[in-house]
């Protein structure tokens, strides 16, 4: 189905109005589609969407939202979730080269490879990986539960946990596991939020709260500072994107600094306005999402372009290790 836009100049040299948010909405009706929206998008996107979160959590809308469409403003392995929940309906990701560098960094080739060195494993993944992974994975886990789905597994059997270090790290820090073997993937945005950059942020800002996703690699930073008592140790959250809108509705503090993608403080900022909330690092911006620019969304609408397609088998096998997490406890709004 092709659908005609109000016209090409829509988008006033890469900056959307209420001309292009209105077309978008009317082409979203034309075509009966669910716009859903990360966290880490640009904030027109967001604002535009009918649902703004985490992968999983935005995943899980798709698969009961009445509509039989689906654009996914996001990368390409949470449009793929979305398919693997949702394989009836139709899915669209504006941009279709939309990567991550994360879910990247292990194939399934290298997976299997690694089971076969550890043959009677449990295979752990985080839900940033592609369909591929998950078919090889016994359960899958988000940010926001990967302690819970790694206590939940026999403490005798080894666990294969992939593919963030850095998220691996803090879970067998947590869970004391020594029978956890982590894969050395990053993404490479929270990877380089660095601990020096958040000591000297800390120092600067003395009554800031610290959020940090367990994904950066400041995240190893911030505990130490907090155990050295250079930060107050109730001052440092580890936090999911979900996780960190929750704190900022609770927290009593009139500053936070936030250690993820710089995407998110459009929702942080509109959780909690009276709060001040800066990026540890204002350069942390994922040129993957932000693929998924305006004339994207209205292309995608109007065309039809880009959908995902999953191998049969591949998306039944992937299923089973998102409902092996699911049966072990709900993923909540920490998807990422």
């Amino acid at each position: 189905m092709t659908i005609t836009t109000a016209g090409p100049d829509i988008v006033d040299a890469g900056v959307p109005g209420p001309e292009w948010a209105a077309e978008v909405r009317r082409l979203a009706d034309l075509r009966g589609a669910t716009l859903l929206a990360h966290n880490y998008q640009l904030p027109a996107i967001q604002d535009v969407a009918d649902h703004v979160g985490d992968s999983l959590a935005l995943s899980r809308i798709a698969a009961s939202a009445p509509e039989d469409t689906i654009v996914f403003c996001g990368v390409h392995f949470m449009a793929e979730t979305a398919k693997i929940l949702a394989p009836e309906k139709t899915v669209l990701i504006p941009d279709a080269r939309a990567g991550c560098s994360l879910a990247d960094s292990i194939t399934a080739d290298e997976l299997r490879e690694w089971k076969a060195d550890f043959p009677d494993a449990v295979v752990v993944s985080y839900v940033n990986t592609t369909a591929e992974v998950k078919a090889l994975t016994d359960i899958c886990c988000t940010s926001s539960n990967a302690v819970e789905v790694v206590e939940s597994i026999d403490p005798d059997r080894t666990v294969l946990f992939l593919p963030d270090q850095f998220l691996g790290a803090h879970v067998k820090r947590v869970t004391g596991r020594t029978n956890m073997h982590i894969w050395a993937g990053e993404c490479h945005v929270h990877a380089g939020i660095n601990g020096d950059e958040l000591t000297a942020q800390a120092t600067a800002h003395p009554d800031a709260d610290l959020f940090v996703h367990p994904e950066c690699g400041c995240a190893t930073s911030a505990l130490y500072l907090a155990g050295e008592g250079a930060v107050p140790a109730d001052k440092v959250k580890i936090l999911s994107t979900g996780g960190m809108l929750d704190a900022a509705r609770t927290t009593g503090a009139r500053e936070v600094l936030v250690a993820t993608e710089i995407g998110m403080l459009h929702q942080l900022r509109r959780a909690a306005p009276e709060i001040d909330f800066q990026p540890v690092n204002a350069k942390a911006s994922c040129r993957y999402m932000k693929m998924i620019t305006p004339e994207a969304l209205l292309r995608s609408l109007r065309d039809g372009t880009d959908e995902v397609h999953l191998d049969r088998a591949v998306a039944d096998a992937a299923r089973a290790s998102v409902e092996a997490m699911i049966a072990i406890g709900t993923p909540g709004g920490g998807g990422e």
